[in-house]
């Protein structure tokens, strides 16, 4: 076996790249029905809240000091990048906004044996449907979409389930030194940091397979 971990947030377009990336990979990758797969929170910004916020271009102007038509480039281009493999960025739909309850629901979908099938659900409803990640109703109606019992998802929302499993991920990135996502650690040594393209990943899942299992 080998166990690759991912760090990501729902509202990182290179997650859901690096998503993309990763499962053309894996799909490449020899040993692919060896491979256990395990994915943990981080949020981008525990501040954010979708009822305040800029519009995506606006926003990402303001974090990294750039004009209006350099941030407006800078996402067309990840969504060139994001067609290339399939994948519809719709940016300026995108409702920016808090992912940490969408998180918990995750954790919730994992213990389901579902954690691939929320990862995407959550980011498609992000960056390609343009809906809420953050409103519960919104949040109870991507969890119901992949077969997650609503009650117990209603029972999740009003409560606080899940929180720590959300700050334990979180803690553990912190000690890693993880300050930017998506971030691949395989079999807990070997870093493949950033949304790479297939080819380098596959590359990389081959180099550690060689290094871990020698004769």
């Amino acid at each position: 076996m080998m166990r690759v971990d991912i760090w990501s947030d729902i509202v990182c377009p290179f997650c859901y790249l690096g998503k993309r990336n990763f499962e053309i990979a894996l799909a490449q990758f020899e040993h692919r029905d060896e491979v256990e797969v395990r994915w943990h929170s981080f949020e981008l910004d525990q501040n954010a809240r979708e009822d305040n916020a800029l519009p995506l271009a606006e926003r990402i102007a303001a974090k990294y000091s750039l004009n209006l038509e350099e941030s407006i480039a800078t996402q067309e281009g990840i969504a060139e990048r994001a067609q290339e493999v399939g994948l519809d960025f719709n940016w300026r739909n995108a409702k920016y906004g808090n992912s940490f309850d969408a998180h918990r629901i995750i954790h919730h979908a994992t213990a389901q044996g579902k954690a691939a099938e929320a990862q995407e659900a959550f980011k498609k409803a992000y960056f390609t449907q343009g809906r809420s990640i953050e409103k519960h109703e919104s949040i109870r109606k991507i969890a119901a979409e992949i077969g997650l019992d609503s009650r117990q998802v209603d029972e999740i929302l009003a409560a606080d389930h899940y929180a720590e499993d959300v700050r334990a991920d979180e803690r553990v990135a912190q000690e890693l030194g993880i300050t930017s996502v998506p971030f691949f650690l395989v079999e807990a040594q070997w870093v493949i940091n950033g949304a790479q393209p297939p080819a380098a990943i596959l590359e990389g899942l081959n180099r550690v397979w060689a290094e871990t299992h020698k004769p």
